[in-house]
């Protein structure tokens, strides 16, 4: 083995410095290509005389360096990343459009129906906590959860829960309960908190503070239990495909949503962070708020409905997503 590395050598050398050149002439490029063919041979009878080895594993990193070189990558990364946002991104968005607004409609109903009951029962106000703790809940704890940490950190922190829960929805989603149970869980808090300040008076109070941030974090929520419940309904539906296959494309497409989710959470986490507990009027504050929802739906049925109908679905491409097999 040592011998034959001392005969080749300089050959797997000079491969290594023309895959790292910054600029190949054509009579480089044609050594090239000899050198990798030579290299590649040699790769394979070190392999059949031995079991791997350190000098095995570097012929192999020569080779696929060698290899990118004369066969290129496969596409530009600031390529993929435009089409993510301009095709990918807003297509699978748009075909959940709809599950989206039924999501935000249960959540509603939902939360309106607790926010009613503890706002007009006093037996079911002091089920939820005796007067006292109304009283400090609605006065300190909180309007002063928004403002008790610093901004920068209070918005990461946000970002970061938001993000896992919206993952969670899209990933856990094929089961059928996760989606429903979150929905619920969040809508009953929601609709517990206002109640407790319908309760004392102070409703305006509430929605101060919510809907600044609100609207476009609930709004991340929904969409991404509308993603889990699509895979779900994959699952169960599958269509002319078989299942396997159509809750892989699914899932394909919603985690195109779960990443974009990332980035509109984000943002929402600024909001919740920077905006909500500033000094600003209220009426600036929830007209932050509402800018940022109408961006979003503006970006979905706009961009989004264009890349629908030039026929973006969310999915990988052809040579990412694999093979697919006919089925009637």
């Amino acid at each position: 083995m040592d011998a034959f590395a001392a005969v080749n050598s300089d050959t797997w050398s000079r491969l290594h410095h023309l895959a790292n050149k910054r600029r190949l002439s054509g009579a480089d490029a044609d050594e090239l290509l000899r050198l990798y063919q030579v290299t590649s041979a040699h790769l394979s009878l070190l392999r059949s005389t031995g079991p791997e080895s350190g000098l095995s594993a570097s012929l192999s990193a020569t080779l696929a360096q060698a290899r990118t070189r004369f066969t290129g990558v496969r596409s530009n990364f600031m390529e993929d990343l435009a089409q993510f946002f301009v095709l990918s991104l807003p297509a699978a968005l748009y075909r959940i459009r709809w599950l989206t607004v039924a999501c935000g409609a249960a959540f509603c109903l939902v939360g309106c129906a607790f926010a009613l009951w503890i706002g007009t029962s006093p037996e079911a106000l002091r089920a939820v906590a005796s007067e006292a703790e109304v009283q400090r809940y609605v006065e300190e704890d909180f309007i002063d959860y928004y403002s008790e940490n610093p901004a920068a950190s209070f918005a990461g922190a946000v970002w970061t829960n938001n993000a896992w829960i919206s993952a969670q929805a899209v990933a856990l989603g094929i089961t059928g309960f996760w989606v429903p149970m979150i929905l619920f869980a969040n809508a009953q808090g929601v609709g517990v908190a206002a109640g407790m300040f319908a309760a004392v008076g102070k409703t305006d109070v509430f929605f101060s503070y919510i809907l600044p941030h609100g609207l476009m974090e609930l709004t991340a929520v929904f969409v991404a239990c509308a993603a889990g419940l699509r895979i779900f309904w994959a699952m169960v539906s599958p269509g002319t495909r078989t299942r396997s296959r159509a809750v892989a494309a699914e899932g394909r497409s919603m985690i195109t949503v779960a990443l974009g989710l990332v980035l509109v959470l984000f943002v929402s986490g600024l909001v919740e962070g920077f905006v909500t507990p500033s000094t600003l009027p209220v009426w600036a504050k929830i007209s932050i708020g509402a800018a940022v929802l109408a961006a979003y739906w503006l970006y979905v049925l706009v961009c989004g409905g264009r890349a629908y109908r030039a026929g973006a679905r969310g999915d990988l491409g052809s040579q990412d997503a694999g093979y697919t097999e006919v089925a009637a």
